[in-house]
């Protein structure tokens, strides 16, 4: 079969012939309906170095926003008909921890000595025609489109899971949620925010075109720039945002959304974009909280799914077929998609 193969640190991938997976004991094999491609993949393949934090050794197929068709079961596997659809959860566990029992994959005490992180972090992902998948690692879309929701195991449940930590400061009347980067994850954010809070969405980007797509969902924007935290705060009325999620994850970012902060806050650094935030007892914000978060659990992706099938998330999708794959990738290295890119190895 095609797949897009990661081969080596700081090399672009390649696409090329690989052997057809067998589902073993306890998998799944899906037909590949859709592949998302994510920001993360650049990451693991143009900028993260050997040794270094996030580095995922190679070589493996890339792809960890999957969905698919069961095509055939593994050893003792039973209660999948071929040919229904679902969405693959990407983390994989030691799924024998409290975390792992939890559904918190991504949390695993053992993750060091796990062989790999996730279906397409080290281990074969769904950037080919086929991928293998643990059977409890899937969730079923029902008629739901396949193609356009294979982004949400990571576009989707990565700002729901962020957004889930936060609800509690975002209950009651009055309250404000700002939104940092509107590439897949942030313009989801903002529809996620608006299905499950009353607070007052703010969302902010550098690209026009981004920002204009969040007032479509409902937020107010805030163009980037000098006194930007500033603004946010005049739109506030002064006393800052309930709950923050930067998206981006670069030092300037998180600077705004600390700036942006009120009382007993809480900001959440979603993006990967390596930045650092120097916190002060006289700046910060009393009882304030600066967190991160990474992925989700299997159990907020049923949950992201529930929205998707009611119409309260709506990816945008560019579909490429597996051939056209390493031209979504470049175009998403060069920042010049404005949706989510999903590979389409299949015609139906």
């Amino acid at each position: 079969m095609r797949a897009i193969v990661f081969e080596d640190y700081k090399t672009f991938p390649v696409l090329k012939d690989v052997d057809k997976p067998k589902p073993g004991p306890g998998e799944v094999l899906l037909k590949v309906a859709g592949a998302g491609a994510c920001h993360s993949d650049v990451a693991v393949y143009y900028e993260f170095e050997k040794g270094g934090p996030g580095a995922v050794p190679p070589p493996f197929i890339l792809g960890h926003e999957n969905s698919g068709w069961v095509e055939e079961l593994g050893e003792g596997v039973t209660g999948f008909t071929k040919g229904d659809a679902y969405l693959a959860y990407g983390p994989i566990g030691c799924g024998k921890c409290r975390a792992c029992s939890r559904g918190q994959d991504t949390y695993c005490v053992n993750a060091a000595t796990n062989p790999y992180l996730a279906i397409g972090l080290g281990r074969d992902g769904g950037m080919a025609e086929y991928v293998t998948v643990p059977a409890r690692n899937l969730v079923p879309l029902g008629d739901a489109d396949p193609v356009a929701a294979a982004p949400l195991s990571d576009a989707g449940l990565t700002p729901y899971h962020a957004i889930q930590q936060a609800l509690p400061n975002l209950n009651g009347g009055g309250k404000f949620a700002l939104v940092i980067g509107l590439g897949g994850l942030g313009q989801i954010a903002v529809q996620i925010l608006r299905a499950l809070t009353g607070a007052t969405v703010i969302a902010t980007d550098m690209k026009d075109e981004a920002m204009a797509k969040a007032v479509d969902a409902g937020a107010v924007t805030v163009a980037g720039g000098d006194g930007q935290a500033e603004r946010i705060r005049d739109i506030t009325g002064g006393k800052g945002v309930d709950a923050a999620f930067d998206f981006v994850g670069a030092s300037g970012t998180i600077a705004v959304a600390a700036q942006s902060m009120g009382l007993k806050g809480r900001c959440t650094v979603v993006g990967i974009g390596g930045g650092s935030y120097e916190w002060s007892f006289f700046t910060n914000p009393y009882e304030s909280t600066l967190t991160n978060t990474y992925w989700g659990t299997i159990e907020d992706l049923h949950e992201v799914v529930d929205m998707y099938r009611a119409g309260q998330i709506v990816p945008e999708i560019e579909r490429y077929s597996l051939e056209d794959g390493l031209d979504a990738y470049r175009k998403l290295q060069a920042g010049e998609l404005s949706g989510r890119a999903v590979i389409v190895p299949h015609d139906s």
